[in-house]
């Protein structure tokens, strides 16, 4: 393993123990040229998983990628840490025991919000709001009507955009001349 602070080819362990629940091995290691000191993981990987992106590029599944997405829609919320650590293992476990050797950017987008609505609306309202893209506060309406009980929130009463009032009515609106 290579030293990240000096790049040395030859690092030691100076600790190992098992994480995520037996998943992982964690190893503290130690650089002897510089004495840098980093933690590593070894984890099991069942197959390797390549993703479909929608450009139709494919490129190798990234473990860290998803976790840091997942990490950024989790920012400022208390979320125990060993809940992320399992919802970033149990997609990843699912995408590579499928048995497709292929899958979809949008699949994984898809696992990531049901773990995410799960875990903690906030952060799977951020989440859906760049993965789908949203435009319009009509988007986080309709994604927020899914929330309370999975039905949508009925049509927002119209406003005066769109039921402009007459023009010497008499009435006044608060705020304007």
């Amino acid at each position: 393993m290579r030293c990240p602070y000096c790049g040395g080819s030859e690092t030691q362990v100076k600790d190992s123990r098992p994480s995520e629940d037996g998943a992982a091995i964690r190893r503290r290691r130690v650089c002897p040229d510089c004495a840098g000191r980093f933690t590593t993981f070894e984890r099991v990987q069942l197959r390797e998983v390549v993703v479909l992106k929608r450009s139709g590029k494919r490129v190798p599944f990234d473990r860290d990628k998803l976790q840091r997405s997942i990490d950024v829609a989790l920012r400022k919320r208390a979320v125990d840490p060993e809940r992320i650590e399992r919802l970033v293992s149990g997609i990843t476990r699912q995408l590579e025991s499928a048995g497709e050797p292929e899958v979809t950017s949008e699949a994984i987008g898809e696992l990531v919000m049901a773990g995410l609505k799960g875990l903690d609306d906030v952060a799977y309202v951020r989440f859906a709001s760049v993965y789908k893209n949203f435009r319009e506060a009509r988007d986080f309406e309709e994604l927020l009507g899914t929330l309370s009980d999975g039905t949508p929130l009925p049509a927002a009463a119209p406003g005066p955009e769109s039921d402009p009032e007459p023009e010497g009515s008499g009435r006044r609106r608060a705020g304007r001349p």
